[in-house]
């Protein structure tokens, strides 16, 4: 699912436009950015947290050559599901009973 479509069902189910749900999207993923520009995290209940991990440096192989290489330390943006998000998800999981 793309922004587009997203903001498209936006539109659909708030009567705003098209254009001012897109601007709303993109404030709204312009903030979580900032926030986690400025190592903040963002709790969103019923959906999840993003927040900054910082990852080490290690050691690790070229897949092509074979040869070692050093990877350096790094900072990542990472989502936890929130336990309502992992519910509907794993409701969605096929059983494995069959």
């Amino acid at each position: 699912m793309t922004k587009a479509v997203v903001a498209a069902k936006v539109a659909d189910k708030t009567g705003m436009s098209r254009k001012d749900t897109m601007d709303a999207i993109e404030i709204f993923l312009e903030s979580i950015k900032e926030a986690l520009k400025e190592g903040r995290k963002v709790s969103l209940v019923g959906f999840g947290t993003f927040y900054m991990k910082d990852k080490k440096a290690r050691n690790g192989r070229n897949p092509r050559t074979g040869e070692r290489i050093h990877i350096p330390p790094k900072r990542v943006a990472t989502f936890k599901p929130g336990k309502a998000f992992r519910e509907i998800v794993d409701s969605t999981r096929p059983s494995s009973a069959e």
